[in-house]
């Protein structure tokens, strides 16, 4: 049986512009955000743990195994 359940999403940051709480080259969790998508922007899970939009144009859309995404949401 299908889980209902969304799989988070993944990106990664080609470019962090004067945002100090993103860093280049590095993976985040982005939120679904459709209000932002349709501006130009993403909902980042950055830096400080909080989520922020930042420009869309800053990060590429990746695909990773479930073990990798499970290693990346595992709470310290």
């Amino acid at each position: 049986m299908a889980s209902n359940k969304a799989h988070p999403k993944f990106v990664v940051c080609i470019q962090s512009g004067e945002a100090g709480d993103l860093e280049a080259r590095k993976i985040y969790q982005s939120l679904p955000d459709e209000d932002a998508a349709r501006v130009g922007y993403v909902r980042i899970i950055d830096e400080s743990g909080e989520d922020y939009l930042y420009p869309a144009k800053w990060f590429l859309p990746i695909t990773l195994t479930d073990t990798v995404e499970k290693a990346l949401l595992a709470q310290p």
